[in-house]
């Protein structure tokens, strides 16, 4: 790699994948450069799959914090890096679509059809769907004696399918009490329920 000062604008000559190498090594000029060569394309790919420009929004954000958090999810044998990254973005857009779709599905379906959706692989094995069967139950019985808010927080994330910010908004809560109200939950869940379950 040619040795380039972080304030200087020669970052924007270098090519993608020498800066993903310099984003390896954490540095924040690199991605930035990133950032600003690539998010609208990010937003572009993402739109035209999810439609919102609030969740085409967020998007953006959540796929460059990932790429800032694991870069080595990128290699150049795969291709061109411009590529790699308008696949990544149609994949996770295709994801919330589909996310949307199951929310749909739960938000209007009975309480009883809500418990079967909770999550749990297909399985022609009898003692294994009984076995799953009892954990469904062990985790709805554990939910019901979790504070209302925690558990309804709880629900809307993991079984409503609605990220932090969507809850905050539903709720007409701060961001920041809403992601207390699920690390608490999950933390009386996970007491209550470690010596049944394996988490």
């Amino acid at each position: 790699m040619r040795n380039v000062s972080p304030d200087e604008p020669l970052y924007r000559e270098l090519d993608d994948e020498e800066l993903m190498q310099r984003l390896v090594l954490r540095d924040l000029t690199a991605f930035r450069t990133l950032y600003a060569r690539y998010s609208s394309l990010v937003y572009s790919a993402a739109l035209r799959i999810v439609r919102d420009t609030q969740i085409a929004e967020d998007m953006v954000q959540e796929i460059f914090l990932r790429i800032w958090r694991k870069p080595e999810s990128y290699t150049a044998t795969r291709g061109k890096f411009a590529t790699w990254l308008t696949s990544v973005s149609r994949n996770r857009a295709v994801d919330e679509v589909r996310s949307r779709g199951r929310r749909y599905r739960h938000e209007t379906a009975s309480p009883e059809e809500q418990e079967r959706e909770l999550p749990g692989p297909e399985t022609d094995d009898p003692a294994l769907t009984a076995e799953l069967s009892d954990q469904r139950r062990l985790i709805v019985t554990a939910l019901s004696h979790l504070p209302a808010e925690q558990r309804q927080t709880i629900e809307l994330a993991y079984f409503g399918g609605l990220t932090q910010q969507e809850i905050s908004e539903r709720l007409d809560q701060p961001l920041g009490t809403v992601k207390t109200r699920i690390r608490l939950g999950m933390q009386k869940l996970r007491a209550a329920l470690t010596p049944e379950l394996k988490w």
